[in-house]
Order: structure tokens, then sequence, then C-alpha cells
């Protein structure tokens, strides 16, 4: 027990649903098995919640939401800081949680995901203290426009970075004065329940936040056809965001997906080879590979193909794939059996199209508790056309492709040639070239001489399949609000 609140840690532990500021089972008593990813083990039971799970929390954000709204923005500010405040002081706790649930090393919980966790909640905080209203001055009269909050919203968030992108979605909603009912992925519930303790413990006010747990077809599909939801936010894959899409658009509520990837990384002879060498090893093998902005495709300049790949190769099996909880462990567990089954397919796919194994292409045998675990060695082949299935389907593993160029057309013409348009990383010391190659590339995000450099006030989100609309600064809490213009004729 810490500060009152039950620490999850026995294999008996069943996730309760956070409604009304309250934790209840779910109405109709199912559950679902939790397996750790690193010992392939269940050790909790989480809510198959149902629709009518959901009628009670729509109820509560619906009830929630005259008193919330009215609230000046710097009196939501301050519960989002007062939660932020929860997670730091739970930090060590909330690592571990994370690490055990998704299959990810600690140690890249500690550096990336608790951390960026409470900064979203302060980040937001602070935003909304700022936001200001737009006037149009006329001669004889002037407008303004209001942002005014939409009502009880959802907010459906993906397994790869639970908390991360879980607070990514409710703290712009929140700060600017809707009610959420959110539904973390069932197959890493952990951190979104301990979080529902936190709101708790914090004061929020009941019904502000509401967490339902259970399954994508079941309760996924409850918040999207609700009526009494104003709006969807939604991180996962394309296929299931094209079905949101087809679901919402007769209701003409407000949407936005955030989907699948199949990222470029193109990289020119003049670039700082050190440098892109060590963030390309992360941009292509970082949390398994199992981020939405990992360069799956390298696109090396001709000129230094051999030598890249020798050497990223040689540094791709020095890469410890072993138990998340070692500090010298770079790649832990893939998430779930069923996604470690998907991976090994597209390996052997990737043989079938032609591909040549440089390394990896395997699965990893771990010793001791993580015997039963689901591990893959980070994994780079080459020698595939750019339209095979293999360049064009997202894996979302620790698998690569490396394809030479010869011209900067045709490195454009490869980062581009896919029907995804998330993210790209450019390579070179030639600023100017830098700047060409960022504008004629489809994605929503270009990094140059990086990869992962977030300044949270920018615009997120993809082109083509990889999503409608845009997370991130003032383009959230756009999201979240109906412009409302009120235009006053001077007397």
């Amino acid at each position: 027990m810490e500060d009152g609140l039950p620490v999850c840690d026995a294999v008996s532990t069943k996730i309760k649903n956070y409604i009304g500021g309250q934790l209840v089972e779910p109405n109709n008593d199912r559950w679902l098995d939790n397996y750790e990813p690193a010992t392939g083990q269940v050790y909790s039971q989480v809510p198959d919640s149902d629709a009518s799970d959901i009628d009670a929390a729509v109820a509560a954000a619906t009830e929630a939401f005259q008193g919330w709204s009215q609230l000046p923005g710097g009196q939501r500010a301050g519960h989002l800081h007062r939660v932020a405040n929860q997670i730091d002081q739970h930090f060590d706790e909330l690592v571990k949680l994370e690490s055990r649930d998704n299959g990810k090393p600690e140690s890249l919980c500690r550096a990336v995901d608790i951390p960026r966790s409470s900064i979203n909640l302060r980040f937001f905080a602070g935003l909304i203290e700022g936001y200001a209203s737009e006037s149009h001055a006329m001669p004889d009269a002037i407008n303004y426009t209001l942002r005014q909050p939409l009502g009880a919203v959802g907010c459906i968030s993906p397994w790869n970075l639970p908390l991360y992108l879980f607070t990514w979605k409710i703290a712009p909603a929140l700060a600017a004065g809707n009610c959420v009912v959110a539904k973390p992925s069932e197959v890493t519930p952990m951190s979104a329940f301990r979080f529902s303790e936190l709101c708790i413990a914090a004061g929020l006010p009941p019904g502000v936040l509401n967490i339902v747990h259970g399954s994508g077809t079941e309760t996924g599909n409850a918040i999207v056809e609700h009526p009494g939801i104003k709006a969807i936010s939604f991180t996962g894959g394309t296929k299931t965001g094209r079905t949101i899409a087809a679901k919402i658009a007769p209701t003409f509520k407000k949407y936005a997906l955030e989907l699948g990837g199949k990222n470029p990384n193109i990289i020119f002879a003049d670039c700082d080879y050190e440098q892109m060498m060590e963030t390309t090893l992360r941009s292509s093998f970082a949390n398994q590979g199992q981020i939405c902005l990992c360069g799956s495709r390298v696109i090396v300049e001709r000129k230094i193909y051999d030598r890249f790949r020798k050497d990223f190769v040689e540094r791709t099996k020095m890469l410890k794939v072993g138990d998340p909880t070692e500090s010298d462990t770079n790649l832990g567990a893939i998430v779930s059996k069923p996604h470690y089954e998907k991976i090994m397919s597209c390996i052997e796919l990737a043989r079938e199209e032609g591909g040549t194994i440089l390394c990896g292409g395997h699965s990893a045998q771990i010793n001791g508790r993580c015997a039963e675990g689901y591990f893959i060695q980070p994994t780079v082949i080459e020698g595939l056309p750019s339209s095979c299935r293999t360049n064009q389907e997202e894996i979302f593993g620790p698998v690569v492709t490396l394809q030479p160029f010869d011209t900067v057309d045709e490195a454009i013409d490869l980062a581009n040639d896919t029907e995804y348009g998330l993210s790209s990383s450019v390579w070179t010391s030639n600023i100017k070239r830098g700047h060409e190659v960022a504008h004629r590339i489809e994605s929503g995000v270009v990094w140059i001489n990086c990869w992962l450099v977030r300044d949270l006030r920018t615009p997120f989100g993809g082109m083509k399949q990889s999503g409608v609309g845009r997370e991130g600064g003032l383009e959230a809490l756009r999201f979240w609000t109906e412009p409302k213009n009120v235009c006053v004729k001077y007397l």
C-alpha cells in the first residue's frame, strides 16, 4: 500500500474501470487475461466491458461536463498539475508497471514513457492558461471567436506507448473543458488502471475522466457509436481507423486518427556518419520497433551503401535482447504472442519474396524467468524491391529493410512509394538539400539529422493512410473545441 493506494503486483489482480470517480467492476462480470510479454504468463485480468459500461461512463461524463467546462482554464490546469505530481511521486512504480505490462526495457520507460506522461499533462495545463481567442475588427463592428468545449468525448489509445499516448490524448481534451471516456489498450492496461487511482488521489472531480477497459471490437466500438460522444481521437492500425471513420461519417462527429507508418530513413553520403549510425540503430529498433515513428525502410546513398551495411549489421548484432528488468537490455519482449507471431510471419514473407536476411530473422531465446517470453532478434533485410509487401506493409517490429539509391529524385521516389505518410528522417550536411527533400517527402513529420526530437507545440499527424487530423499544441486544443463567431455591431 502506497499513499493509501493498492499497488498492482499480485497474479490475482483484477483491473477495474474508473467511472464517475469510482473504481468499479464491469457490469457483465466478464474478464480478459493480461499476459506479461517477457514471461508469457497471465498476471492480471482486465474488464471485458460492454455497451452498458460505456453508457454509465458517458452519463458520468455528461453530468460532470457542466461544472468542469465552466471552471476557469487556470483551475482545470491546476487539476492536471496535481495529477502530474502523482505521476512524479510514483515514478519508479510506474516504470516497473509499464515495463512488465508492455515488455519494453525498464530503461526506456524511465527515460521516455513515464517522464513524457507527466510532461503531457503539464504542457497542456500551461497551454490552456495562455489560450487566447481571435478578434477581427470591421469599420462598424467587431468579430470575436469563442472556442467552446464539445462535451463528453472519446479517447482510444494504443499499446505501444501506453501511458505516454494515453495522457497525450486526454490532457488536451480535459484542458479544453471536455469530459473524457477513455479506453486504453486491453493488451497493456495496467498503467492506465494505476493512473485512475492516481487521479482519485489527486482529487480530480468525479466523471471528468472515465477509463473503461475492454476489447476494441466491443468496448471501443461502443465508444465510437455512442450518441453522447461528441468526438473521437484514436491511435492504432490503419485498418481499424478505416472502420472507425466509416462508422462516424454518418454522424458528423469530429474525429482524429493517428494510424500506421512505413517510414523512410534517407541517408546521404555527406552525413555525420557516427551520429547517423547511432541514431539509425535507435530509430530502427527502439521499443522493439513498436513505435509508429520508427524508420523501417533505410534508404542509403550507394556511395556509402556497402560501408553502411557492414557497420549497421555489426552494430545490430551487438544489441542485447533480454529481460526488460536488466539495465543493459536494448530490446525487450514483443508486446503479445499474436503480435510476435505476426512479426515472424512477416520475416518469413520477406524470405519468400527473395530478401536476404543480413542478421536476425529468428526468435531470441532468453534463459531464466523469460524462457517463455516473446522475443525476436533485431532483423535487417536487403535485396527487396520497393513494391514488395515487406516494403509496403507495416510490420511494427524489430525489422528494417535496406535499399540503395543514386540520386535525390530516386531517394524521394523510394521514400514516397507507400500508402503511408507518417514520418521520415533525412541525413545530410547539405542543409539546402535537406530542406528540398523535406518539402518533397509525403509525410507529416520530417526530421533532418535527428529522430524523435519533439517540440510539443508542433502539429503531429500523418498524410495518406497514416491518418486524419493533427494532435499537439494549439492543433489539439482546436480539435477539442468548437469555434463560434460572435459579431457585435457598434451602436
